[in-house]
């Protein structure tokens, strides 16, 4: 009689639940090794969370201290992004880098150092003078070096070449602008949440974002004229007339034309002054 052959026991697996962010809040919060916790991204922009938003969370953890959360380093889910980072490393962070804009704008979900993770925060978020004043220099000669091309490109009849130098302009104007006033310029996704909350002073918010969407897409000559009026005013004032004047006869080609389009708003200062159309 052949023998029976058992059916193999049944296998269960258990897959484990992924880790969500109030779950870890909460363990790190009882970590004595951690001395804060720092949201960034969509959830630390009010009205920009969709569907899609993660939790990116840094983990600050006392210096020369063991933990077991280190295991969670580099953890990433559709949930849950974690940076876990001695103090001394979060201080560095984005000083300077691209992630200096993130830490800015970023929120404190724990802070055990009496305000010290909030001051770190203020520090990324406000450049020093020197700084603000070295930066801008270099934007601003970037900022008329693409411009001249554009204009110039336009100028000879490479219409292509023209757009694509006036795009690369607006990145170097926005960080220009945002040198100018001592701040990291945002990431694109955040300019006009950042501006229509924290405006650039002197300038209209909505006229700028405007001619900026209709440089990009165009390359529009007068438009480009235009917004640079308003620059060269902004930048003496900051005391960047010499890396202007280094430009000599060149800067003619990138002022606007006599007789051209009349700006619809003008430089007065530390306030924008719309002009009658």
């Amino acid at each position: 009689m052949p023998a029976r052959h058992s059916h193999p026991p049944e296998i269960r697996t258990v897959t484990a639940q992924p880790l969500t962010y109030d779950a870890f809040v909460e363990l790190a919060t009882a970590d004595p090794a951690v001395v804060g916790l720092v949201l960034k991204g969509s959830r630390a922009h009010e009205g920009m969370i969709t569907r899609h938003s993660d939790h990116d969370l840094y983990v600050v953890l006392a210096d020369d201290t063991t933990t077991d959360l280190t295991r969670f380093a580099g953890h990433r889910t559709e949930e849950l992004d974690l940076v876990i980072v001695s103090l001394t490393a979060f201080r560095a962070a984005g000083m300077p880098g691209f992630e200096r804009y993130a830490l800015a704008r970023a929120q404190v979900v724990l802070d055990r150092l009496d305000g010290g993770v909030a001051r770190i925060l203020a520090d990324k978020a406000r450049l020093s003078a020197e700084e603000a004043f070295r930066h801008s220099g270099a934007w601003l000669d970037a900022y008329a070096n693409s411009l001249y091309r554009s204009i110039k490109n336009d100028r000879d009849g490479h219409a292509l070449a023209a757009r694509l130098d006036a795009a690369d302009s607006i990145g170097f104007l926005l960080e220009l602008l945002f040198a100018l006033d001592r701040r990291p310029r945002p990431y694109n996704k955040y300019l006009t949440w950042e501006l229509a909350r924290h405006p650039l002073p002197g300038w209209d918010t909505g006229e700028l974002l405007r001619a900026m969407d209709r440089i990009s897409a165009t390359g529009d000559v007068d438009d480009q004229r235009r917004v640079f009026a308003l620059v060269e005013t902004a930048a003496r004032q900051a005391g960047h007339g010499d890396v202007l004047d280094a430009w000599g006869e060149d800067l003619d080609l990138i002022r606007p034309r006599q007789g051209g389009r009349v700006p619809p708003w003008t430089w007065h200062g530390d306030r924008p002054h719309a002009m009658c159309r």
